[in-house]
C-alpha cells in the first residue's frame, strides 16, 4: 500500500488503495515483492542494530574508558547516523527490487500522458532474481542503487528518530530500581519509536519510492532534487505526505517486534556467556 500510494496513480487514499488493489489483483496483490525483503530482513536488521550498538560502545570507550557506560545523547545520535549510512548499502537494492515488482504493472504518468506496458498487466520482471539481472543489464550498478541519495536523506535522520526515542521512552516507562526494561516496556517503546521514525521519514520515503519505481518503462526523474521539484510542481506539498498513515501504523508493530527480538536476544546471549564463564 505504501508504495502504491507514494509512486502509483489513481489511489485517492489508503482505503481506496486497499479496495483497488483487492479488486484488481485479489489478495495476492498485497504480497507482491515480499520474498526478497523477507529473505534479507534478518541480515539487514542484524547489520543495523549491530552497527548502532558497536558504534555506541566504541564512543563510550573513547569518551569514558568503559564501553558499557551509559551513552550520552550525542553518542547515540552519531551511532544512529552511522547505522543509517551503512544501512543504505544493503537496503537500497532490496527496496528497489521490492518497488519494481510492486509497480511494474501500474500505469505511469509523464507529461499528463498515461504510459502502460505493451501488454496491459503483463509483468516486466518474473521475480526478484530476474529483476536484479535485468536492472544490472540495462542500468548497471548505478541502477541497482537508484534512489540511494534519497534513502540516505531518509535513513540518517530517520535512525536518529528511531534509536533515541526508543532509549528515552524505555527510560521513562521502566520502574526505578530495575536493571533493564521488561518486555512490555521494550514493546511499547519500540512501537512508539517506530511510529515516530517512519512518520517523519515519509517525505523522503516518497521521493525514494518514486525514484526507484521510475525506470520500469521510462526515466522521468534525473535525480533526487529533480524528483522533489517535479513532485512539488505537479502535486503540491501534500504529495510528500502520501502514505504517512500506512508508514506510522506499520512502524509500530514492526519496530516493536524488532526491538523486542533484539533486546531478548542480547539478554539470552549475556546469560549464556555468564553461565559459560562464571
Amino acid at each position: 500500500l505504501q508504495t502504491r500510494l507514494q509512486a502509483g496513480q489513481g489511489y485517492g487514499n489508503t482505503l481506496n488503495c486497499v479496495l483497488t488493489v483487492y479488486r484488481n489483483e485479489s489478495v495476492v496483490g498485497f504480497f507482491k515483492g515480499m520474498s526478497f525483503p523477507l529473505a534479507s530482513m534478518a541480515v539487514y536488521s542484524s547489520v543495523v542494530f549491530g552497527v548502532f550498538s558497536n558504534t555506541q560502545r566504541l564512543l563510550s570507550q573513547l569518551r569514558h574508558g568503559d564501553p558499557d557506560s551509559t551513552p550520552v545523547l550525542t553518542d547515540m545520535a552519531l551511532a544512529s547516523m552511522v547505522a543509517g549510512f551503512i544501512s543504505v548499502g544493503i537496503g537500497t537494492p532490496v527496496d528497489l527490487v521490492k518497488i519494481r515488482l510492486q509497480m511494474q504493472t501500474q500505469p505511469y504518468i509523464q507529461a499528463n500522458m498515461k504510459v502502460k506496458p505493451t501488454v496491459p498487466g503483463f509483468p516486466v520482471y518474473r521475480g526478484p532474481i530476474h529483476c536484479i539481472r535485468t536492472v544490472l543489464q540495462k542500468e548497471g550498478i548505478a541502477g541497482i542503487y537508484r534512489g540511494a541519495g534519497a534513502m540516505l536523506l531518509r535513513d540518517v535522520p530517520g535512525y536518529c528518530l528511531y534509536f533515541i526515542p526508543y532509549t528515552i521512552f524505555c527510560g521513562w516507562i521502566t520502574p526505578d530500581g530495575c536493571i533493564s526494561p521488561d518486555p512490555s516496556s521494550i514493546w511499547l517503546a519500540g512501537g512508539v519509536a517506530g511510529a515516530i521514525s517512519w512518520g517523519t521519514a515519509t517525505p523522503m520515503d516518497v521521493v525514494k519510492s518514486r525514484l526507484q519505481a521510475d525506470g520500469v518503462y521510462l526515466n522521468k526523474y534525473k535525480g533526487t532534487l529533480d524528483c522533489i521539484l517535479q513532485s512539488y510542481q505537479n502535486e503540491g506539498l501534500k504529495v510528500f505526505f502520501r502514505g504517512i498513515t500506512v508508514n506510522a501504523v506499520r512502524g509500530f508493530p514492526m519496530c516493536s517486534a524488532m526491538f523486542l527480538g533484539y533486546e531478548l536476544s542480547l539478554k539470552a546471549m549475556k546469560r549464556d556467556q555468564t553461565e559459560t564463564n562464571p
